[in-house]
């Protein structure tokens, strides 16, 4: 009952404010604010099966919300999050060393880690910060987080366009979906890291050869 509730919320909530509203929803959910996308694509997307909304605008708003939270969840490590870490990190168990570690490895791997990690359930809204932590480039950031958002969003859109407000379908097939990206982002995490290593393999072996 209260999830029929919450989603009643919040199709007049979308109903009302119209694509503005999905993009401020969005925006609270990719940053660190506890708010699930679950509940706000597929209502709106809902109502664009009735054709009260266009299903584009839909998931176009929905990306923009995203992106515009991870570029805060972005700044806000960048600005606040390196200082905090080096100061009160040993209370968190995260030492200087470990952090670094951290930041070197989003400068070489970055741009698949931001991608990927948007689609991983709980890990989505706090991707962002150690990109920021890393300053990675602010542009490849922005890509791969609207391409890893991006994917999420349409396939929020398409449950909720099929399957209405109905609980139990959308619960069944978000289970099954959010399955299926898990497996996705193990293949994709796979391929990648087995390319990298391959073209590391090449180059040095490429500077024996030359004699460097």
């Amino acid at each position: 009952m209260v999830f029929n509730e919450v989603v009643n919320f919040i199709v007049s909530t979308v109903g009302n404010m119209g694509y503005s509203g999905i993009v401020v929803l969005m925006f609270l959910e990719s940053s660190f604010f506890p708010f699930p996308s679950e509940v706000v694509i597929p209502p709106a997307a809902y109502l664009a099966s009735k054709g009260e909304m266009n299903l584009y605008l839909v998931i176009l708003s929905g990306i923009i919300g995203s992106l515009f939270g991870a570029i805060f969840n972005y700044y806000l490590a960048l600005y606040l999050g390196r200082p905090f870490f080096f100061k009160y990190g040993k209370y968190f168990f995260v030492s200087k060393k470990s952090l670094e570690k951290a930041e070197r490895f989003f400068e070489l791997h970055g741009h698949i880690s931001t991608f990927v990690g948007r689609l991983l359930p709980g890990i989505r809204q706090y991707i962002s910060l150690p990109a920021g932590l890393a300053r990675m480039n602010l542009w490849l950031f922005s890509i791969f987080t609207a391409l890893g958002a991006g994917i999420w969003v349409v396939v929020l859109a398409m449950l909720g366009y099929f399957f209405g407000v109905n609980r139990i379908l959308l619960r069944q097939h978000l289970h099954i979906v959010s399955i299926c990206l898990i497996l996705f982002v193990l293949i994709v995490s796979f391929v990648y890291f087995w390319v990298y290593k391959k073209k590391n393999k090449i180059h040095g072996e490429g500077h024996e050869d030359t004699g460097h």
